[in-house]
């Protein structure tokens, strides 16, 4: 460690000698407001978005506690089901969060509502405290090392749901700890023992965690938990506790080893979900470090910072549609905590991620929060100390929010990603993706296209699962949507896409035109465990406004049966009397006028079948619906080609089957032999991260 030498180190070479000096004291260590009257000010500045909030507190005044039983820890074990457990441990934790800004906001009142609040603050915290556990139990190793169905008080495991509750805690006491002191003398020594037995503790003792990255995979996890340590050290650990500056030093190095990993475009292989859970939680714990510091350690001028906070922006399609890949999902189902990229964009300069972030702000109207009380209480205290926030303002004294950018071509070299809006005057835009089969929460996805109307998926991916005991161990890839004849990618020969990083797209080549990039071609055999032949897509926007994904192959080297063409379809599915389907999109995002054609030719004849996938899993019904549909093109050839275009047309009358199941054939006649129309001329791929109007 002493010769590591990450972004942080280099931009701060004398940072450790900075963090004695001005390490800020615990009274004033955490950026929260100074007192009663600060907070008197924000429930009366922001009265209209607090009355939900306030109202869900003061109605759960009467409800009990939910309990955490023996048997749901245990159903991790018995079942595989890990979701039960964390929903329950979830609630307690947004109930404590509502809990404590409820009594907060009402601090300037004497009346028997104000002592309840703080009364269920109480027993929110003495409810933690008295957990078994703060891990999570897919996590805790309680059953590796003894056998155990449940956790070893003993043996606390240091994992992302400690983290949060240690931090959860220091948060709390830095908002409530003298009105606590006054009602219930001994909570905040309560609090402090459990952090420092459950988190400080094992985080010195221990370097064997593998979210260090010690072994040079470091992940989401390191900047997570480092930053929820950190903010637990700085409120909790007393000024002169020499323990404080060494877990500070700690969690400074990590953090700088997780930025030493990001890639310079600032991509998150992860995706767009992840990055509010890895890079983002890597700003903020650095800005919760400047302002500890009073600006003496301030990150702003590490590069890979700047090219990260402009992630979310780029994944954007439309709406409430975002590009995914990985464990990401396409529409998110819980609201994201837009300050934090807001916040994190202004300290780095970056006024377009900015403006973007405040035009998500409202969405669910003028007067919805100024964050989500599902993001953690941290997140939601510095959006409402935040007055430029409020105010959707680029500083203090500018009132006026900049308009929403415009979505941009962007492409990131290290994922291999490249996503396109539509042309100029088109409704239809693109994404294609390359990479390799051992990237962090991976899918088997390499090649995989997605094509968006008017910002909504229509050639998609399905996105992540519930997660269960199954998800992250050597059976992850039994489930559906994680396998390659799942999305828009082939099957080879009979073949589906191999696991780990030697599977993964090569000769990678950007397709370039006078306007900029429009579209990837990949080498994509190498995907394919025992694949000796080539398979090359190229998939781009053609100036007319339609997507074309062109796959040619020669598998003479390459034993097997034929080949599949696999797409995934959302929405509703029309079947053509020829080489064509229609797909209505499963909402309208732009003028709703005509619908989605997707057609094919290739050079011998394809059978195409379509198949109808119920989906029972939550994660997916509430993104997509009830169903989705895979198209398949089928080939026996050793040699040939095959295109499809996806554009827009008006509705036809032709043979309608909008309840198809199972396998459906919806042609098996020999195609027109067309030749391959022409595509964009090629540039080599770079390794910087490209952004385009």
């Amino acid at each position: 460690m002493e010769a590591f030498e990450g972004p942080w180190h280099a931009a701060h070479p004398t940072w450790r000698a900075d963090l004695l000096a001005h390490m800020l004291d615990p009274t004033t260590a955490l950026p929260v407001p100074a007192d009663t009257e600060a907070w008197v000010g924000i429930a009366a500045a922001h009265a209209p978005r607090l009355s939900g909030l306030l109202e869900t507190a003061h109605a759960e005044l009467t409800l009990p506690w939910p309990t955490l039983p023996a048997t749901l820890l245990a159903r991790l074990h018995r079942d595989g089901d890990r979701d039960a457990y964390e929903q329950v441990l979830f609630e307690r934790q947004h109930r404590l969060t509502r809990a404590t800004l409820a009594a907060a906001l009402t601090a300037g009142t004497t009346d028997d509502a104000a002592d309840a609040l703080l009364d269920s603050v109480a027993d929110g915290v003495l409810a933690l405290c008295e957990q078994s556990t703060w891990c999570w139990p897919a996590h805790d190793d309680a059953r590796t090392r003894r056998g155990w169905v449940l956790p070893d008080p003993g043996a606390p495991y240091l994992d992302l749901g400690a983290g949060e509750v240690a931090a959860q805690l220091a948060w709390l006491d830095a908002i409530l700890g003298d009105r606590l002191d006054g009602r219930w003398p001994g909570l905040r020594e309560r609090m402090r023992r459990e952090v420092e037995t459950r988190v400080i503790t094992p985080f010195l003792e221990r370097r064997d965690w593998h979210w260090l990255g010690l072994d040079g995979d470091v992940h989401n996890w390191n900047p997570w938990i480092h930053g929820n340590v950190l903010v637990a050290a700085l409120q909790l650990l007393a000024a002169r506790d020499p323990r404080r500056t060494g877990v500070l030093e700690l969690c400074v190095e990590g953090i700088n080893r997780y930025l030493a990993a990001l890639p310079p475009d600032g991509a998150i292989d992860e995706g767009y979900g992840y990055w509010w859970n890895g890079a983002c939680r890597a700003i903020e714990a650095l800005d919760v470090l400047r302002h500890a510091t009073g600006g003496a350690l301030d990150a702003a001028d590490v590069p890979v910072l700047r090219a990260t906070v402009s992630f979310p922006r780029s994944c954007h399609l439309g709406g409430d549609w975002f590009l995914n890949h990985a464990d990401g999902q396409a529409r998110s189902t819980a609201a994201m905590p837009w300050h934090a990229l807001d916040r994190a964009a202004r300290w780095l300069d970056d006024p377009l991620s900015a403006s973007f972030a405040r035009s998500r702000r409202d969405t669910a109207g003028p007067h919805s929060p100024l964050s989500p009380d599902t993001a953690g209480l941290g997140r939601y205290v510095r959006a409402l100390a935040d007055p430029a926030w409020a105010a959707g303002a680029w500083n203090d004294d500018d009132a006026t929010p900049a308009p929403s950018p415009h979505r941009v071509t962007t492409w990131w070299p290290s994922t291999q990603v490249l996503t396109m809006p539509p042309v100029p005057g088109g409704r239809v835009g693109l994404t294609v993706k390359g990479g390799h089969n051992g990237e962090h929460h991976n899918h088997l996805d390499v090649g995989s296209v997605i094509v968006d109307v008017d910002g909504v998926p229509v050639l998609v991916d399905a996105g992540r699962p519930t997660y269960t005991a199954a998800t992250f161990g050597p059976d992850r890839y039994d489930e559906w949507c994680l396998t390659s004849p799942w999305h828009c990618t082939p099957t080879v020969a009979g073949i589906t896409q191999g696991v780990g990083a030697r599977y993964g797209a090569r000769d990678v080549v950007v397709l370039d035109t006078e306007a900029g990039p429009r579209g990837l071609e990949l080498e994509l055999s190498g995907a394919y465990p025992g694949v000796t032949g080539s398979w090359l897509r190229r998939a781009w926007l053609a100036e007319d406004a339609s997507v074309h994904v062109r796959d040619a192959w020669d598998l003479t080297s390459s034993a097997g049966p034929g080949s599949d063409i696999h797409y995934l379809l959302a929405g509703t599915v029309r079947l053509g009397a020829g080489e064509w389907i229609e797909i209505d999109p499963i909402e309208s995002a732009g003028p709703a006028r005509g619908v989605v054609r997707l057609s094919w030719t290739s050079s011998h004849p394809v059978r195409a079948t379509l198949e109808r996938r119920e989906l029972t899993d939550p994660l997916h019904r509430d993104v997509w619906g009830d169903h989705l549909t895979r198209l398949t093109l089928s080939s026996g050839a050793v040699v040939g080609w095959l295109d499809v275009v996806v554009d827009l047309a008006e509705p036809t009358t032709r043979r309608v089957d909008d309840d198809a199941a199972g396998a459906t054939p919806v042609s098996s006649s020999g195609m027109m032999q067309r030749a391959p129309s022409p595509a964009p001329r090629q540039r080599q791929s770079t390794s910087t991260p490209q952004e385009h109007p």
